[in-house]
């Protein structure tokens, strides 16, 4: 094999498809990347056993062939060298060279046989969105799927359709994040789990957010096929937890209060309440919240941000990381928070909508 390629062309395309090679494994092979280069392009694959993500990209090749080179160490090289032209080429019985210009690079390889195939499926259903529309919904809702791997149904966002629209919800059992599209006569029913590996590789195909992309389903799998690049994934097993039963269906408190005020004064706040298991504590007054954080070792945090309230008048805890993970994925310069007791769910959302996104966060102890 030998081939010559755009640097930033390469190096694109290894990145992404280095999102679906494996970083913990006993299967070696499973942390590298599949070149195959054949004259009409070069397939660049990454698969962790479970997701496959693949990207053509137009090279010279000069001679035909396959190899297998480690993902983790191909992105680095590529990402540190200048612009200019690159070429890889396989020395028989040595590995592989990556070269550019007096830089050489001699790197192990492993031979492509056991490397596995994307799986071929039928679609049983799919949805047509704005790649836009997608990015912006997954990014509202990833930040509380949860790392617990003793719980894998929560390690994947909740994609339901029903014709008319799109929801989307993701839980660690601490937060609940719900993102609802309006997407009529976009595709069929669907009710699927899809990890959250898959959608940020999803995320990562190379089209603008106005272009159309089709998610497909079928044989418990999920992919999405556009502009010479490919994601296939299996689904998440299992039944996602009936989630409406933990959104509060009423609430006797609110509070009204500029977004970007009150991300800025709890971010402040965290450099405290790091110590303290991310505690932040906000007292409600007639005109104010009183934002307030301690570290037994370093001190303590207070902070005030002006609402508008309705019976406002309450004392609650909250993780700070998760309310500033939720206000970075409200939009609009204002946001809504629903209470009724310090030890019940708020639910935060914007201000000027009522059901299109919102998150649900339990309080912690204000001990």
């Amino acid at each position: 094999m030998k081939l010559d390629c755009k640097r930033k062309e390469l190096y694109e395309a290894v990145s992404m498809a280095a999102a679906g090679a494996s970083t913990r494994t006993s299967v070696n092979i499973l942390t590298y990347l599949k070149i195959d280069a054949k004259k009409d392009g070069v397939r660049i694959i990454g698969c962790d056993g479970e997701m496959w993500v693949e990207r053509i990209v137009g090279c010279v090749v000069e001679k035909d062939g396959a190899i297998c080179l480690p993902a983790r160490l191909l992105v680095d090289l590529l990402a540190s060298m200048p612009e200019g032209d690159v070429s890889l080429a396989t020395i028989d019985g040595q590995g592989v060279v990556l070269q550019q210009g007096a830089s050489e690079y001699r790197l192990q390889s492993l031979e492509p046989t056991d490397f596995p195939e994307p799986p071929a499926y039928t679609p049983e259903a799919e949805i047509t969105i704005p790649m836009g529309e997608l990015r912006k919904a997954v990014d509202s809702v990833s930040y509380a799927v949860s790392t617990d791997q003793h719980r894998q149904i929560l390690t994947g966002v909740l994609l339901h359709y029903d014709g008319a629209r799109l929801t989307l919800v993701a839980t660690d059992t601490h937060r609940l994040a719900v993102r609802k599209l309006d997407l009529p006569g976009s595709g069929a029913a669907v009710n699927a789990v899809i990890p959250d590996r898959a959608l940020k590789a999803i995320k990562l195909l190379p089209v603008t957010d106005e272009h159309d992309v089709t998610i497909k389903f079928g044989a418990q799998r999920v992919g999405v096929e556009t502009a010479g690049a490919k994601v296939v994934s299996q689904l998440v097993d299992g039944t996602f937890p009936n989630w409406e039963r933990v959104v509060p269906t009423e609430f006797t408190r609110t509070w009204s209060v500029e977004r970007d005020q009150l991300e800025e004064k709890v971010n402040r706040a965290m450099i405290l309440a790091r110590d303290n298991a991310n505690r932040v504590r906000f007292k409600g007054e007639s005109s104010q919240v009183v934002i307030a954080a301690r570290s037994e070792e370093k001190g303590e945090a207070k902070e005030e941000v002006p609402i508008v309230g309705s019976n406002p008048e309450i004392e609650v805890a909250f993780n700070g990381r998760y309310v500033t993970d939720t206000l970075k994925a409200i939009e609009g310069p204002g946001v809504r928070i629903e209470m009724t007791e310090p030890m019940r769910p708020a639910i935060f959302r914007p201000a000027d909508d009522d059901d299109a996104y919102f998150c649900v966060i339990m309080p912690m102890q204000l001990a």
